[in-house]
């Protein structure tokens, strides 16, 4: 699509775009266009620009990693409202306080299709860059870098997308704000290689279907990816290191892939799943979490295989009264508390491994309960249990353990100091 796009608009472009070199003054963008004609590329010197701008028609505007444009603290810095717009290599600060407006440094509204909003510095507004309707838009390599100046949850978003079919931001480095990237009743969309820092969640889903989340890294916010209300989505390759809450969370979310993520370190769950079904989880890498993997509220159906789970406090939580087999065709994931056997080499282990035993079952159900663990009696039970597995209540059962992990690619992402 946004190779016809582009074709249609060069050929609708004049044969000799002009190049304006505009001067640093107040309002000096707004007059050269109204100068300049479809095609044309404004190139800004270097210093400060003090206005808003607004671009309503195909033209290039070219900062050259040196000019400014300050808003002023009035609405969005630039707007566009034309297709087939570009905004390179400005930084672009000073936007209004508006959330009821959504303020933003930079605002794609409905009419501006395919934008391409490239190697930009985006600092301190209230929103990023806000794709509010706009068709098949590339926000790529900017660096944005939210407010620090209220609380968190008053913060705007890194970029907000909304009902903007095939949307691709790729690569960005997002900082502070309220999430990364937030999506609302959008589709055909596509976040891949970002890195998020400092924020509430990096990525945040409502109502989101048939999208991708691909190889980014989020690194020390409230919660890594959320998937919310959405089908059909594919969580692919990323990192989610100290995140504090979750690294993974679906609430809601049927028929998606999760696999090849690495989710490390400090999360009171690497994984979350609620009311979430036939969703494909393998291949993951799950540690140091208190709980590897919680899921409630009726999640079902959901494929469990090849994934690692390494030195959680609790590898699993899955209440249930009937056993759920956690393997398929002969493989099973791999669990590092297992002290399993492999007689015949095969790298599968000779007895299946069930995570949690009735214990586990009665603590989750009763917090008060942990003042016994250490007594006879707890520890007669569970001996009891894992001598005769028949006594087990039911839960998960992996009946082909892995002996060995397989790391994902993701962990070549890791940060060095992660």
């Amino acid at each position: 699509m946004r190779w016809l796009l582009l074709i249609s608009a060069l050929i609708a472009a004049p044969l000799h775009a002009a190049e304006w070199d505009v001067p640093v003054r107040a309002g000096a963008i707004a007059e050269t266009l109204d100068r300049a004609a479809p095609g044309d590329t404004l190139r800004l010197r270097p210093g400060t620009y003090s206005e808003t701008v607004v671009l309503g028609f195909p033209v290039v505007l070219e900062g050259g990693g040196e000019a400014t444009i300050d808003g002023g603290g009035r609405g969005s810095v630039i707007t566009v409202t034309g297709a087939d717009v570009t905004v390179r290599g400005v930084t672009v600060v000073g936007s209004g306080s508006s959330h009821e407006e959504i303020d933003s440094g930079i605002k794609l509204t409905k009419e501006a299709t395919a934008p391409q909003i490239t190697g930009n510095r985006v600092l301190g507004n209230l929103y990023g860059i806000d794709i509010h309707g706009a068709r098949d838009a590339l926000v790529a390599d900017n660096v944005i870098e939210g407010r620090q100046d209220r609380h968190m949850n008053r913060r705007g978003n890194g970029v907000y997308v909304w009902n903007a079919p095939g949307a691709e931001v790729i690569g960005n480095d997002i900082r502070w704000g309220r999430d990364g990237i937030f999506v609302n009743s959008s589709k055909r969309n596509s976040f891949r290689d970002n890195l998020f820092r400092d924020l509430r969640f990096a990525v945040h889903y409502m109502y989101a279907n048939n999208s991708e989340v691909t190889g980014n890294v989020s690194v020390g916010n409230d919660l890594g990816y959320a998937v919310m209300f959405s089908k059909r989505v594919r969580v692919l390759n990323n990192v989610s290191i100290g995140d504090r809450d979750h690294g993974v969370m679906l609430n809601y979310t049927n028929n998606s892939e999760i696999s090849g993520n690495l989710v490390r370190g400090g999360a009171e769950k690497c994984s979350f799943l609620y009311n979430s079904n036939k969703n494909d989880f393998s291949d993951n890498w799950f540690e140091g979490c208190d709980i590897g993997i919680h899921f409630t509220a009726g999640s079902e159906r959901n494929r469990m295989v090849g994934n690692a789970f390494v030195g959680n406090r609790t590898q699993v939580k899955y209440v249930s009264s009937r056993w759920v087999e956690w393997s398929e065709n002969g493989r099973g994931n791999y669990w590092s508390d297992f002290a399993a056997y492999d007689v015949d080499g095969n790298g599968i282990a000779d007895v299946p491994y069930r995570p949690n035993d009735s214990m586990d079952h009665v603590l989750w159900t009763q917090p008060a309960a942990k003042l016994l663990l250490g007594s006879p009696a707890v520890q007669l039970v569970r001996w009891s249990q894992s001598a005769f597995p028949a006594l087990l209540p039911g839960g998960v059962i992996d009946s082909h353990a892995l002996m060995r992990p397989t790391v994902p690619e993701a962990s070549k992402k890791v940060p060095h100091d992660g």
